[in-house]
């Protein structure tokens, strides 16, 4: 009988035991060796325990000097990540970039802005109440996407910013054995501002190797009136050429609405469930902010789209013009993919600097 490994955790097996170890990397336990936690002497609230000492508080965070990049933490194998916290002001979600390394290697399997990664790509923050992904008042962020390693993790926050940035973490995670068919946990961000006329939005391209695309999320802000989200998802798998093997109805009907989401009264129904959601809508106030922005996320954790060698995933950018004819837009989206795959990974494109991911 396979000898269970604390991994996969659900209701139906919660009371069995294992022989996994519980550990947790925080800014009071940078290494997560048993027994070290609350152990510091210096750190970001050392004065405020200055009468109390040692225990109480001393690091509950660490600040990131701008241009610089902190090692969250650094893990050996093998075992999975099972839970993140962190938190940090919203106006610098777009400057600071999260990157995890799997098993020693020179590039990220994660690379993206910690807004986007976490559902809150516009720096307004907005509550999501999502199975892996839930960000809770006021501006806790949270993650439960399972993500296994045999030899290593590593993680890092890169501060792009002109300013030091304070960050709270907490990453919470389990020492066992790894099944062989468990593949690594990748995340890639990328943005189209504004999608060229008559192009579609890539989220991911140049994928390598065996695995499956598990969600996505998208800040998208119209910059024309009327209704935006005609357009097609398209997943091109293998050998796919021209044309994909799955193709989606519309922009609402992918994230699990329909009739472009509109409410009864004349306004857009925002939702977040456990797999699906358009949780925000930022409206413009008649003044300095003018276009409408939306936050969407699908996660595939029921319906994972499985790939052999490779993975193309597009989104067209669609609306209406004059006589019933489907308009090509050209609106601000920006994408964060998550999948699942088998390392070695294709390098990510070069990550756009921080102008090229400014929120204006």
């Amino acid at each position: 009988m396979f000898e269970f490994n604390g991994l996969d955790m659900h209701m139906g097996n919660l009371a069995r035991l294992s022989n996994a170890k519980s550990r947790s990397i925080s800014a009071e336990n940078f290494t997560g060796e048993p027994g070290k936690g609350g152990m510091a002497t210096e750190g970001t609230g050392a004065n405020c325990a200055r009468d109390l000492g040692i225990g109480w508080k001393v690091s509950p965070s660490v600040a990131i000097e701008a241009g610089k990049t902190f090692t969250m933490g650094e893990i050996d194998g093998p075992g999975a990540i099972q839970h993140i916290w962190m938190t940090t002001a919203p106006n610098i979600w777009r400057t600071m970039i999260l990157r995890i390394y799997w098993d020693g290697e020179d590039t990220p399997s994660v690379e993206a802005p910690i807004g986007d990664f976490f559902c809150n790509g516009w720096t307004e923050r907005v509550n999501v109440n999502s199975f892996p992904v839930a960000v809770n008042p006021a501006g806790g962020m949270n993650c439960y996407w399972q993500m296994p390693f045999r030899k290593s993790a590593r993680f890092t926050m890169e501060n792009t910013g002109t300013e030091t940035a304070v960050l709270y973490y907490q990453i919470d995670y389990a020492l066992t054995e790894v099944p062989s068919d468990m593949a690594y946990f990748h995340a890639q961000w990328r943005r189209s501002n504004p999608v060229p006329y008559k192009d579609v939005h890539t989220l991911i391209d140049g994928v390598q190797g065996k695995g499956h695309y598990v969600g996505c999320y998208l800040a998208w802000q119209v910059n024309n009136t009327g209704w935006w989200g005609e357009g097609e998802i398209k997943f091109f798998m293998d050998d796919d050429k021209e044309f994909p093997t799955i193709c989606g109805t519309g922009t609402e009907d992918y994230f699990g609405g329909a009739w472009n989401w509109e409410h009864p009264r004349g306004e857009y129904g925002t939702y977040s469930t456990p797999f699906l959601g358009m949780h925000q809508v930022i409206k413009p106030d008649g003044l300095y902010r003018s276009q409408t922005r939306f936050g969407m996320y699908r996660w595939h954790v029921q319906d994972p789209i499985r790939f052999e060698s490779g993975l193309r995933v597009t989104i067209q950018d669609l609306g209406w013009r004059s006589g019933g004819r489907y308009l090509p837009q050209q609106s601000d989206i920006a994408s964060t993919v998550f999948w699942y795959q088998s390392e070695p990974h294709a390098a990510f494109p070069e990550l756009p600097g921080n102008d090229e991911r400014e929120v204006i």
